[in-house]
């Protein structure tokens, strides 16, 4: 049977000023910044909250990039396959898409993110004068998330400590919802004789609330409520 095989970026996007005094966007990841030339940042920003397979990157990549003119010199291919040797990229394989998407996002760490009232102001303000979209669907922007119990578990525990996907199912497994110090924490995830940070992964896969996790954290992912971060083992 054919693999399953999906692709996500991770890390975060900000800019920087460099020692000529312009700004440039890199990638902070692991506490470490990432340069990428214009054809890597259109792939990264093109996988950035979504979740693809290898045939549809290129296609969303190409109507991405009509949009900044001549900026393509290699294959679309090259440049995916530079972000995974980089770590900016990551893959998920399987028998099934679920199987591939488990693999993907077990071992991510999740980080919630933060749009503050006075960014989402600005947005506003910016696609209405600027972009002309209609104030009922810029409003969007203040609308609240609303999440199922799963998410909510899931963003309650990843708001007290950065926790892979694994971890957080293991923690919901165990009804645990406040992490109140780092050896609670410990306790609760590797507190047997047989879990560890290396095999964690593929012990919850089957357990009863991995399936639920998993797809709790892909929905927030899409809906821009989570970032993936780098978990050092």
């Amino acid at each position: 049977m054919e693999q399953k095989i999906l692709y996500t970026a991770i890390g975060r996007l900000e800019r920087e000023t460099n020692s000529c005094g312009r700004s440039c966007p890199v990638i902070q990841l692991g506490g470490q910044p990432y340069m990428m030339d214009m054809q890597e940042m259109v792939v990264w920003t093109t996988l950035n909250w979504r979740i693809s397979k290898r045939e549809d990157i290129s296609l969303q990549c190409d109507k991405l990039a009509s949009s900044l003119g001549d900026c393509v010199s290699r294959s679309w291919d090259a440049c995916v396959n530079r972000l995974l040797t980089r770590g900016l990229l990551v893959s998920g394989c399987g028998e099934t898409e679920y199987d591939a998407l488990y693999d993907l996002l077990s071992s991510l760490g999740i980080i919630p993110t933060s749009g503050s009232v006075l960014v989402r102001c600005l947005s506003f303000a910016k696609l209405v004068l600027s972009h002309r979209v209609p104030i009922a669907q810029a409003l969007k922007l203040f609308r609240k998330d609303r999440r199922t119990d799963y998410e909510a578990r899931v963003m309650q525990l990843a708001r007290q400590a950065l926790l892979s996907t694994a971890e957080i199912a293991k923690c919901i497994e165990q009804d645990v919802t406040v992490l109140p110090n780092e050896q609670f924490l410990m306790e609760t995830v590797y507190g047997d004789n047989e879990t560890t940070c290396h095999n964690i992964a593929s012990i919850m896969k089957n357990s009863r609330s991995s399936q639920a996790v998993t797809l709790a954290v892909a929905n927030l992912y899409l809906r821009q409520q989570i970032i993936f971060e780098r978990i050092s083992t």
